[in-house]
């Protein structure tokens, strides 16, 4: 298996120090920034397969990091883990908001992040190499969704996802009526053994639904157990 080149950006040289030699253990090559801006450099240049982002960055700022990866670039299928020690739930919230895979505190376990690293590169890959994909089609009253083409559209007017929330809806709407437990959805969409909180998924649930509009009323919370693609009538 091709070795897989992690950029760890992070400003911190003991942590930038500690991430590398756990992430080179275990058999991953890498790549440092200590800013915003070298990090855009290395990702434009050297085509990293996972970023390991902080935001508190000198020069340019990690969410702007992440904005620009995400729109201005159009990087949608790069995994992005947001490493920082800015907990608040606005900052988590953001990060996620803007096309981050997942958003690990700090002090965080390299145990923990390893394991991360590793599930979502295994999650890439499969998506990458077509292993899930069955060139479908869904389509749920005015819903509808073009997987190979990573296109939805709601009223015939485009909805523009990130990555996860395009997996998301599109796995909620694949079975209308059924009640997906929070557990479920992230073994769906990451797998079962990828580390992320339940909160991360009622995040992603309300942008969706804050991006959708109207249609975001199809999406359901059913109290105690998750969620569900209910077609208004």
């Amino acid at each position: 298996m091709q070795e897989k080149t992690i950029l760890i950006v992070e400003d911190e040289p003991d942590i930038q120090e500690l991430i590398r030699y756990h992430l080179e253990k275990e058999g991953f090559a890498t790549v440092k920034a200590s800013d915003g801006r070298q990090a855009l450099d290395i990702i434009e240049h050297n085509n990293p397969d996972l970023v390991l982002l902080d935001l508190m960055l000198p020069v340019i700022s990690g969410l702007d990091v992440l904005k620009t990866i995400r729109f201005a670039w159009g990087l949608s299928a790069l995994p992005v883990i947001i490493v920082s020690a800015r907990t608040d739930e606005i900052d988590v919230i953001t990060g996620l908001e803007l096309g981050a895979d997942n958003y690990l505190p700090k002090p965080f376990s390299p145990k923990v992040l390893v394991a991360n690293v590793k599930a979502l590169l295994r999650r890439s890959a499969t998506r990458q190499s077509g292993e899930d994909m069955e060139n479908r089609h869904i389509s749920v009253g005015e819903l509808e969704i073009d997987e190979d083409r990573h296109e939805i559209f709601w009223k015939d007017n485009p909805i523009l996802l990130t990555a996860y929330e395009f997996s998301l809806l599109s796995l909620l709407a694949s079975s209308p009526g059924r009640v997906f437990t929070r557990n479920q959805i992230i073994s769906s969409i990451k797998g079962e053994d990828y580390p992320v909180t339940e909160r991360s998924i009622d995040v992603q649930i309300a942008s969706l639904r804050r991006k959708m509009g109207e249609g975001g009323s199809a999406i359901k919370t059913v109290w105690g157990i998750g969620y569900s693609y209910q077609e208004s009538t």
